[in-house]
């Protein structure tokens, strides 16, 4: 598989122009939109809507989200009518902790594992386009992002990855956001950064590296973003 002509040489693109570029794809019609309602998230979703009504966006249900977070998923999936899937793992919070415990604390790569990583590779199957909404600027594991990539899940099929916003700032996000009137999570307002599961997300000490609050700092990476090579 090969990326299409029209989603090569996008670094100049607008996020409008690459939505656009992948969207023209025949088979664009199989695409998915992984949404945890994060800043960026709300704007790739915004431009998404208006192209792509009934794109699936899902939700990795991990049962660990804050509560703010849950309330603001069901909030924007009744007034965008959205087609949200919640990707549930295979065993419930209660029981996965029976059996092993708050692997959150002991084992977060193992929890991320099995709450996020292994039910979002078997949701993708299903698709061909996979939006995000990841920034370079996000974390030093994104800085060789790309607009669109080719990759390889473990099963061996392949997909077409769109960042629409790989090139965007902090200050782009925030100045979208207010210009075009977005709804963002409140706690972002508490001064959180990045925004993910409760007990392994906290306020950055360091405001230039807004990752840092993630897992007590011991990692960047869930997981999701990093379980396959882009192929060539």
């Amino acid at each position: 598989m090969q990326l299409p002509a029209t989603l090569e040489n996008l670094e100049s693109r607008t996020a409008e122009e690459i939505i656009d570029a992948a969207l023209s794809s025949q088979s664009a019609a199989r695409a998915c939109f992984t949404c945890s309602f994060q800043a960026e998230d709300m704007i790739v979703l915004h431009l998404l809507r208006e192209r792509l009504a009934e794109i699936p966006v899902l939700f990795l249900e991990t049962g660990y989200h804050f509560g703010e977070t849950y309330e603001f998923r069901d909030q924007m999936a009744r007034e965008w009518n959205l087609n949200l899937v919640n990707v549930l793992p295979k065993e419930t919070v209660a029981a996965q902790e029976s059996a092993f415990g708050l692997l959150y604390e002991s084992e977060p790569t193992r929890c991320c594992q099995l709450r996020k990583v292994e039910p979002l590779l078997e949701s993708l199957r299903p698709f061909q386009f996979w939006f995000t909404g990841l920034r370079r600027e996000q974390s030093p594991t994104r800085k060789n992002l790309q607009p669109a990539e080719l990759h390889r899940l473990p099963t061996g099929e392949t997909l077409i990855k769109v960042s629409p916003l790989a090139h965007w700032t902090w200050g782009q996000v925030w100045e979208f956001t207010a210009k075009h009137k977005l709804k963002y999570l409140p706690q972002y307002d508490r001064g959180y950064l990045s925004i993910g599961c409760k007990p392994c997300t906290a306020v950055p000490r360091d405001a230039n590296n807004p990752r840092s609050g993630r897992w007590g700092g011991q990692k960047l990476e869930c997981g999701i973003h990093t379980f396959s090579e882009p192929t060539k």
